[in-house]
């Protein structure tokens, strides 16, 4: 790798996907040198709040693990001078790692621009260079060019030939076709409602639209202004939504 800047590989675990309030609970990076060679860095991060059981699950990180690792302040000064004059790349780096990443520093109050540095998206490489189609799904499992392409008959059949495949490939049964119902790839849950305006962070609801958007739990907001809460029972609203309000507003919190 021809190289005229260092290059750092960054990586972070968290403990969720909520930019402007998740924390790092693991950070990773490699830097390669123009002359060759690579440095790295990595250490755990205590995130201050409780780590998500999805989390725990996904990462194998539990609270025990960073109970005394350092919380992400004490090393922010580290963190910035091991990118210090260096270009970025990862995987889904742009929209996610180094968002947060930003809202870390400022959060220790320490200053981290990246705007004027080259980043490396491998992800948006991928899924700009690697077609993810039926035409391209048909030709991965099926090993054949799709005919007709856009066609709505050649196209069904061309998705019942994948899921008679993905059928012997990923189910326990392989002639039943409930076994694909194991991969019904579903939201965390992140989320209350359909339009995503309600979002769960810590056991709280925030809202994520208004003058307090991502700032205070409803809980909060119940006993500091009622009124706008009220207010969203006027509006055009969900009754899932509605009730959960009156709930908030009656003194009952909903539960995740």
């Amino acid at each position: 790798m021809k190289l005229t800047r260092p290059l750092v590989i960054l990586d972070l675990e968290t403990t969720g996907v909520w930019i402007e309030k998740d924390r790092i609970i693991e950070i990773g990076m490699i830097k390669v040198l123009p002359e060759g060679g690579q440095e790295g860095y990595s250490t755990r991060v205590n995130p201050g709040m409780p780590i998500p059981e999805v989390v725990r699950e996904l990462t194998g990180i539990s609270d025990a693990d960073v109970k005394d690792a350092p919380v992400f302040s004490r090393i922010a000064p580290a963190v910035l001078a091991f990118l210090e004059g260096a270009d970025i790349g990862g995987f889904n780096v742009e929209r996610f790692d180094l968002p947060l990443l930003a809202r870390e520093f400022s959060d220790a109050g320490i200053p981290f621009e990246y705007a004027n540095r080259t980043v490396y998206d491998a992800q948006k490489i991928y899924h700009l260079h690697e077609r993810r189609d039926l035409s391209a799904a048909y030709a991965f499992y099926c090993h054949q060019e799709l005919k007709g392409a856009h066609g709505a008959t050649a196209d069904a059949e061309a998705t019942l030939a994948i899921l008679q495949e993905q059928l012997k490939r990923y189910a326990s049964s392989r002639d039943d076709i409930e076994g694909l119902k194991d991969f019904d790839y579903k939201q965390l849950g992140e989320f209350f409602d359909n339009e995503r305006k309600f979002r769960w962070w810590n056991g709280d609801l925030y809202m994520t639209f208004g003058k307090y958007a991502k700032k205070e739990p409803l809980r909060v907001i119940a006993k500091k202004d009622p009124q706008y809460l009220e207010w969203i029972l006027q509006k055009d609203f969900s009754d899932e939504v509605k009730n959960m309000v009156q709930d908030i507003l009656a003194g009952q919190h909903p539960k995740k």
